[in-house]
């Protein structure tokens, strides 16, 4: 496995592929690697020749400062993790590197900047779309990899590609869970052993929203349902829970069971947030 910190010496390795004809995989993280990543690796490594994985923690997508100060930084675990993995390359910058100066530019994704994560996190995806592009345009792979877990992410980062004629394809692969149903988090970690049992309000409301709905139940009496949960467990602070398109992101306000859609929740677990979703008609 070898280690890079810069563009320059990427290119030396990247030419080096591309004279050979091979296909590079991309996994793009923030560190605190966990089994959720590791089978993104995996995806990665099944498809394509070359695989790189990318450790950079984006200043410029957390809206929240403490969120970015507590968000753990494990550089020698996880590159232990990667050597054990195999990984080909990984790409290791510090801050100056990709910030030479602070961007002055900025995205919008329409729609997708209101509703949801874009409504609660004003400015995130701005941020995600910035590194994003940074990172494709660095490392120039043949496929990028990101997980279901962060729906809304994977449809404003697939919709970065489309209008931005990027030449890689994404592949969406499916959310890790504990066997609790737990959604694999870098956050996870700062949850107490309490708050831990807690967060499993999320799972378990998407879980029990999806059987209702296909029952025959109204969209509006499962959400108030799951609201009430929230509300009497006084560890959780729930920010939205919706049923949306899983690619276009429109809110439905009823269940089709013909349309294809999604369950996406976001709640504070203590003072920890976590999301999750659950596909209904994929």
């Amino acid at each position: 496995m070898q280690v890079f910190n810069n563009e320059a010496k990427w290119h030396t390795y990247w030419i080096k592929t591309l004279q050979t004809h091979k296909s590079i995989g991309f996994v793009p993280t923030m560190g605190a690697l966990h089994e959720g990543h590791l089978e993104l690796i995996k995806a990665s490594k099944k498809t394509c020749d070359i695989t790189v994985v990318s450790i950079f923690v984006n200043p410029i997508q957390f809206n929240n400062a403490e969120d970015f100060e507590k968000y753990p930084v494990l550089t020698d675990q996880d590159l232990s993790l990667l050597r054990q993995e195999e990984v080909d390359y990984v790409f290791l910058p510090s801050k100056e590197t990709i910030y030479p100066e602070s961007p002055v530019l900025s995205f919008n994704f329409g729609h997708l900047e209101n509703v949801l994560e874009g409504e609660f996190r004003p400015g995130h995806f701005s941020g995600v779309g910035i590194i994003v592009s940074k990172l494709f345009n660095i490392i120039r792979p043949t496929i990028a990899f990101f997980g279901q877990k962060d729906l809304q992410q994977v449809a404003i980062i697939k919709r970065l590609v489309l209008d931005l004629s990027f030449p890689l394809k994404i592949k969406v692969v499916p959310t890790k869970r504990e066997q609790d149903g737990l959604a694999l988090s870098s956050r996870n970690m700062r949850l107490s052993s309490i708050e831990r049992e807690k967060a499993l309000l999320l799972i378990n409301s998407l879980i029990q929203a999806k059987n209702e709905l296909l029952t025959g139940k109204s969209w509006l009496e499962v959400r108030n349902k799951v609201r009430q949960s929230f509300e009497e467990e006084p560890l959780t602070q729930l920010e939205y829970f919706e049923l949306v398109h899983p690619e276009t992101f429109e809110v439905f306000r009823e269940f089709d069971p013909h349309k294809k859609s999604a369950i996406c929740v976001a709640s504070f677990v203590g003072i920890v947030r976590l999301i999750d979703n659950l596909s209904i008609n994929p």
